[in-house]
């Protein structure tokens, strides 16, 4: 799974990387066919926004999360990633 990372208006950190890219793992493990996933982290007044495109085998998962704190953004992301993938994975299952 390649993971790309962005920033917009917002510097994105080692720490901040790892994280997300530790969080993401996670979705791997319940669904092992993610080929990409595009993130941005954005912050707009004062609200921090993650958001992130899934491109899966047969189709795109999309989710955006926001919260003051961009780790909890990234957080509720990963939350929303995960239960979209495993209704992906089920939809898959029933073909």
């Amino acid at each position: 799974m390649q993971i790309n990372l962005s920033g917009h208006h917002v510097e994105v950190t080692d720490s901040m990387r790892s994280y997300v890219s530790e969080k993401l793992q996670k979705l791997e493990r319940h669904f092992d066919h993610i080929n990409n996933v595009y993130v941005v982290l954005k912050v707009e007044k004062l609200q921090q926004i993650a958001e992130a495109t899934l491109h899966v085998n047969a189709g795109e998962i999309f989710a955006s999360a926001n919260h003051e704190d961009m780790y909890a953004a990234i957080d509720g992301l990963v939350d929303k990633l995960d239960r979209q993938v495993l209704k992906h994975k089920a939809k898959l299952a029933h073909h």
